[in-house]
């Protein structure tokens, strides 16, 4: 029985664990990256640790997201993450020198290597044939230090492409369709692999395109085949000699298959306020628009660029719409106004932004009230724009730019036929951006400079043998990580402060939350399903941390989401029976009696007691060993101390 292009990858890197799916195993990370919203906690735990320098083959540090530097806060960070990484042995691409993933994909992605980033849209480098998983920053901490990173070996999806896209449509209207099919909830456990004819026919910006907002499926990652295609892009960044043909063997077995023919396909949109929530352009109509954003980690290539300036050019932006535009890296960027094109979207009156995350984590550009705001980006949860009450639709960067000078939202199909696209033969390389670490030699003599916006990681204690607290918070299915941790331009900066950060827990769905908890000292959270969907944000589970919760009982958990809260030392638990979440209520008293012996004693079966009803019910933790011993000793940072003490 053959093996599919990601089992392959796994079974070459696996250092812990048995082969078998639905068990857990570690593998070996190759490289690492951090951006600088999740960077700081991630080097203040690499620190913590004591290990002197990174063991990985490549680890960098990406400025990205908090390039607003409305105060020092930002500065102040970037100052930290830039020193912890010339200390540790770490790349550190500086302010202004792209998006994490952008940058990452043209200067650094290896075929066949693994990749764990603090950032959920990591999955972007399986766009040239990398293992590349998004999680939580102490994760990616330890695994900095050479140690595995651990997932249960998933189910394999093969999505087989046949045909070629249309005129414009794009490669993101296939992840669309995917996201249509499968919904936010349907990559759980998965990694989902991509094979057929139609690969042949996408570009490596387009593929990447495609395994970026499979995140949004809550996949463990998503892949294409490593051919010629992608040797032809790592050709135009001088970089061919990393190049290495993969796929998967013939006779591959895979766990489900999805078939997909690009030639159906129609320009899609996801509607507000779920990335699932997919309609076609037609189905939409010419609703009026106030906003459209074009960039982010999802949609800022040079050919994305490339597109959205061939339509601009010679037009002017419908007076009633703002258009802003952030190419995803220097590298596009330098390009873009070497080539002219760059020129054409300024005459088209377009707002050119620096090459950052920017409005995707609504830092800056917030829709007015109520507004209709077109983005190429990847998320459109409620308020995550900074408007609450913004209409955010994801979209093509190519129904985006027709839409900006329409305005009115609109199919890109009437332009017509759409010219061929083509790639320069070479891209211009520059990377003086990026600041390489001290040598090894001199790493002891580099001082970490710290702000008064870095504070320390919040205190941790063992498990406790008997869990009885109040219900802080009851919430409903579907909660994302934007609603446990907001982002946007005044929560970001506090990223490395825990006790300020933690005063904005929760506020979308309950501005007393933190209050409340606070003055508890302990207590419990009740939730639906698919609970911690979105970023892979540590923030949303080292809040709760601070603020004293001692485990999370919902009907079913998303995967980065339920890592991180272990990591936390937070129990995750889920309802054995949906309906007892009926039957809780916020303010209720809930017991889990001898919770850690029964841990420590390999049960996954615990006993809740709602101490405020009289009732009882089940709820279940499956564990692996490693993560009982985890969960005992305090969260992952105490473990690991453990280990290598």
């Amino acid at each position: 029985m053959g093996l599919s292009l990601a089992e392959k990858i796994l079974k070459t890197h696996i250092t812990d664990g048995e082969f078998v799916k639905g068990t857990e195993i570690g593998i070996r990370i190759d490289q690492t990256l951090t951006q600088d919203a999740t960077g700081t906690m991630a080097y203040l735990e690499f620190e913590a640790m004591g290990i002197p320098r990174v063991k990985t083959e490549r680890s960098v540090a990406y400025v990205d997201h908090n390039t607003l530097q409305s105060g020092f806060e930002n500065a102040d960070d970037h100052l930290f993450i830039g020193s912890a990484a010339k200390k540790f042995g770490v790349y550190y691409s500086r302010p202004g020198n792209g998006i994490c993933h952008q940058v990452h994909l043209e200067r650094f992605g290896i075929p066949g290597k693994t990749l764990l980033g603090s950032d959920s849209h990591t999955p972007t480098g399986g766009g040239i044939g990398m293992i590349a998983i998004g999680a939580g920053g102490l994760d990616v901490a330890v695994a900095m230090g050479g140690g595995a990173y651990y997932i249960t070996y998933p189910k394999i999806v093969n999505v087989k492409l046949s045909g070629k896209l249309r005129s414009w449509v794009s490669a993101k209207d296939v992840i669309l369709e995917v996201l249509r099919r499968l919904t936010v909830k349907g990559g759980v456990g998965k990694i989902i692999e991509y094979t057929g004819e139609g690969v042949k026919t996408l570009s490596v910006p387009e593929r990447a395109t495609i395994t970026n907002m499979g995140a949004e499926l809550g996949a463990t990652t998503s892949i294409f085949p490593s051919d010629e295609i992608t040797l032809d892009f790592l050709k135009k960044e001088n970089r061919a000699e990393v190049w290495t043909e993969l796929k998967a063997d013939e006779d591959a077995v895979y766990d489900e298959t999805i078939e997909i023919n690009l030639s159906e396909l129609v320009p899609l949109s996801a509607c507000p306020h779920s990335p699932d929530n997919i309609k076609s352009a037609e189905e939409i109509g010419k609703i009026k628009i106030n906003q459209v954003c074009i960039g982010s980690c999802t949609n800022s290539s040079l050919l994305d660029m490339m597109k959205v300036a061939y339509i601009l050019k010679g037009k002017t932006v419908n007076p009633d719409v703002q258009l802003s535009i952030a190419p995803g890296s220097k590298q596009v960027l330098e390009m873009l106004a070497k080539n002219g094109l760059l020129a054409d979207m300024i005459d088209a009156g377009a707002r050119i932004l620096e090459s950052a995350c920017g409005p995707c984590i609504g830092m800056g550009q917030s829709p007015n009230s109520a507004g209709v705001s077109l983005r190429t980006f990847n998320r459109n949860f409620l308020g995550r724009s900074g408007t609450k009450d913004g209409q955010i639709y994801l979209v093509s960067p190519e129904t985006a730019a027709l839409s900006a000078i329409n305005g009115y939202f609109s199919d890109p199909r009437e332009l017509g036929d759409m010219p061929e696209f083509k790639l320069p033969e070479k891209f211009d390389i520059n990377d003086n951006m990026v600041t390489l670490p001290a040598n090894e030699a001199d790493s002891a003599d580099v001082e970490i400079l710290r702000g008064p916006n870095i504070k320390p990681y919040p205190k941790t204690a063992p498990l406790a043998e008997t869990i009885s607290a109040k219900v802080s918070l009851k919430v409903g299915d579907n909660i994302t990580t934007d609603h446990i941790m907001p982002a946007g331009a005044k929560i970001l900066p506090l990223r490395s402060n825990i006790p300020e950060i933690s005063k904005h827990c929760f506020v979308v769905c309950d501005d007393k939350f933190p209050e409340r908890a606070k003055t508890l000292g302990e207590s419990i959270i009740v939730g639906g399903a698919n609970y911690g969907q979105g970023s892979s944000r540590e923030h949303a589970a080292l809040a709760p941390l601070y603020l004293g919760v001692k485990a999370v009982i919902v009907k079913s958990f998303a995967r980065i989401h339920r890592a991180n809260l272990i990591n936390a030392g937070i129990l995750p638990l889920e309802f054995a029976d949906e309906t007892a979440f009926d039957k809780i209520s916020e303010g209720d008293v809930l017991e889990l009696p001898n919770i850690a012996e029964e841990i420590k004693s390999g049960k996954s079966e615990f006993n809740l007691v709602n101490k405020t009803t009289d009732e009882q019910f089940t709820v279940k933790c499956e564990l692996s060993i490693r993560n009982r011993e985890i969960m005992l000793a305090g969260g992952l940072l105490d473990y690991t101390r453990e280990k290598l003490a």
